[in-house]
């Protein structure tokens, strides 16, 4: 990977033979585990300047020149967050000269406030081409990191670094795009139910490619320093609207026409017939590879990530390819046309908690390779962790063909269906139906692809070792429960982020570069010496990372929040104002004052402290900076996801946190006190 500096450019021919399809990753830290940005990219002509406001990609508009540009949605990494952007070269419009890539933030933010600001961009393999890190982005809420633009027929790429002091605004009406100046609440309004990644159908009945675009959120107005550029505020005009709504379900459905409990509706998908795994997986492969390809908007979202083209998709199952003295039969194909070029992935599926094998997978890689395929997609109920693959295959180095391996869970799969049916809309009433049949289909209990439901094999013996402090550091099976606790985790946020239309993200403080293997051993040792897994998920729009600390010596398990205490008002005014705020949360819940100087002050349950909110305040004096909440369960005892099942308890003592206590919090008008699952411990 070459590393570039501030105003260094390069030709992509030059670092690699596929950059017909790359992918651009955007990342940053925050000390407080809480900074974020949107992601932006703007199409330009000759002029430098975007052709309509349809070539401004944000998150309202997160597909442009006819998909060749596609926003992929954010992603956990072991030290922040990153931002990913699909560009399939081949495939930009001729007259488009040059594509900027740059980020925003609002609330007065500034990108000054992030760490470790880093730009890669990786050919459709996934090999890693160029790595631009930032250390002097300054107080600006608007930033370019880079561009891609065409010289004599080639793509090169310019490592930029320059922020915008005034902001989204400043930046986008530089280019030519149109500004609105709506209320903030209208502008939230249009923010509500869009997606935040992820690629829109290529091709609707009578819609037009026209985005919604935002006003800029509240840029503030600092001073050009350094590389800033200083810039007049923009003029305001019309707001540009969509010519046709997209389809969401209805949240409530329609009263029944059956006679009695006992009727069943007709499904798509029926699941009766299914006796054997054999049958699971070429059911599932079939239904999901079918779905795909009925609703672009669906399969372009699912094949966007691996480097695949926008265009027209068809997909095979059971295909017979040539292998030695016997053919191999992969459970599917994906092959993708766009202007005359194949893109094709043989697909290999699992269900009911089976691996992967790794026999099976390198035999896919190798004909793959042989073929000139691109990719390998391997689906099953496992989630993929960086830096601890779920099979080892062997790369041959000497093919000039090189074959991407990728892994899908089905929690993703069922997490992307319900984002679009349920929050952000696909383009009619047939497509939102047949999604809906395929996450009917997903989530019943004889498909087989619930997702992870097992702890793994090391998952007792740590119990045991930890109840009768027999376990050492360094014990490999304490590493293994803590990947398969990590797995867990993502899976909850998936299904939450689904459910509520936000993102949901796991929160990992550690540096960034640290190797995610040494991490996992450090907190191996972590759980040998405390016997405690802990994990923290940030939940987009709620005042505090939520925190989830499950104690293998008491069999408890505590889900919490932090909630600062207000600017404004008397110490005593405040505990009123969270008490009824909390009106209708469990009379358990255990609140607690935190203290300036990470001191704990008084702590009693909600039932305890309605009649008296006074009892929260210190006796000795000290400035209130916020309070903990938290709620205790029992911890189930099983591996899986049974109802004495470790996983389900998890599960449910996340959702019953968020809808009873998290749900009820007004964020307004609070400072962050910091801590998250660190504070809890």
């Amino acid at each position: 990977m070459q590393k570039m500096v501030k105003g260094a450019n390069v030709g992509l021919a030059a670092l690699s033979d596929d950059v017909g399809s790359v992918v651009m990753s955007l990342g940053w830290s925050s000390p407080s585990g809480e900074g974020d940005a949107d992601v932006s990219v703007l199409l330009l002509d000759g002029n430098g300047k975007v052709r309509s406001d349809s070539d401004f990609c944000f998150y309202n508009n997160p597909a442009v020149g006819n998909g060749s540009v596609q926003l992929l949605g954010k992603s956990p990494t072991a030290d922040g967050n990153e931002d990913r952007i699909s560009f399939d070269l081949d495939a930009v419009p001729p007259d488009v000269e040059q594509i900027v890539v740059a980020a925003s933030r609002y609330g007065g933010s500034s990108f000054g406030d992030l760490n470790d600001l880093c730009l890669k961009l990786a050919d459709s393999s996934g090999d890693g081409l160029v790595q631009f890190s930032i250390e002097d982005a300054g107080a600006v809420s608007a930033f370019i990191f880079g561009e891609l633009y065409r010289r004599t027929g080639e793509w090169k790429f310019r490592a930029v670094g320059q922020g915008y002091a005034s902001g989204l605004g400043g930046l986008a009406t530089d280019f030519g795009v149109d500004i609105d100046d709506d209320e903030e609440e209208e502008e939230e309004e249009a923010r509500e139910g869009v997606p935040e990644a992820g690629p829109v159908p290529q091709e609707q009945e009578g819609a037009t490619s026209e985005p919604v675009v935002p006003a800029p959120r509240a840029p503030e107005p600092a001073p050009a320093t350094g590389d800033a550029v200083a810039r007049p505020e923009p003029k305001r005009r019309g707001r540009p609207r969509t010519a046709k709504k997209k389809i969401t379900l209805p949240k409530t459905a329609k009263k029944t026409l059956a006679e009695n409990d006992s009727w069943r509706t007709a499904r798509l998908f029926p699941l009766s017939a299914l006796k054997s795994d054999r049958e699971r997986e070429m059911r599932a492969t079939s239904v999901l590879l079918s779905v795909m390809t009925q609703v672009p908007e669906f399969g372009r979202r699912l094949t966007a990530g691996f480097g695949a083209p926008a265009g027209r998709m068809e997909t095979f199952t059971e295909v017979s390819l040539p292998h030695g003295d016997s053919p191999r039969r992969p459970d599917g194909v994906i092959r993708i046309e766009r202007a005359g070029k194949l893109w094709t992935a043989l697909v290999e599926t699992k269900t009911n908690g089976n691996a992967l094998k790794p026999d099976q997978v390198q035999a896919y890689m190798d004909i793959a390779a042989r073929r000139g395929y691109e990719a390998v997609i391997t689906l099953s109920n496992d989630v993929a962790l960086d830096g601890s693959p779920l099979v080892d295959v062997r790369i041959d180095g000497r093919r000039k063909h090189k074959v991407a391996l990728w892994h899908l869970s089905w929690a993703e799969v069922a997490h992307q269906a319900q984002m679009l049916i349920r929050h952000e809309g696909v383009g009619n009433a047939a497509h939102a139906w047949l999604l809906q049949e395929l996450l009917h289909y997903l989530q019943h209990e004889q498909s087989g692809c619930h997702g992870f439901q097992n702890m793994g094999s090391a998952w007792v013996p740590v119990r045991k070792g930890i109840d009768d402090e027999t376990l050492c550091q360094g014990d490999p099976r304490a590493t293994e429960v803590i990947e398969s606790w990590e797995r867990l985790v993502r899976q909850v946020c998936l299904r939450l982020g689904g459910e509520l239309g936000q993102k949901v993200l796991p929160v990992q403080r550690t540096k960034r570069g640290a190797d995610p293997r040494a991490r996992r051993a450090e907190l191996a040792d972590r759980l040998c010496s405390h016997g405690r897994l802990e994990a923290e998920l940030r939940i987009e729009g709620t005042p505090g990372s939520l925190a989830v600390v499950a104690d293998l010596r008491t069999g408890k398990l505590r889900t919490s929040i932090e909630v600062a205490a207000t600017e404004q008002g008397y110490p005593l005014n405040r505990a009123k104002r969270l008490i009824r705020q909390l009106s209708t949360a469990p009379a358990d819940l255990h609140i607690e004052t935190l203290l300036e100087g990470d001191g704990v002050g008084p702590r009693g349950t909600l039932e305890r402290l309605r009649p008296e909110p006074g009892d929260l305040l210190p006796k000795g004096g000290g400035e209130i900076v916020g309070f903990r909440l938290s709620l205790f369960k029992g911890m189930g005892n099983g591996r899986g996801s049974a109802e004495t099942g470790f996983i389900r308890s998890v599960d449910e003592a996340v959702d019953r946190f968020h809808a009873l206590v998290i749900a009820q919090l007004d964020v307004r008008g609070a400072r962050r006190p910091g801590g998250g699952a660190e504070a809890a411990r």
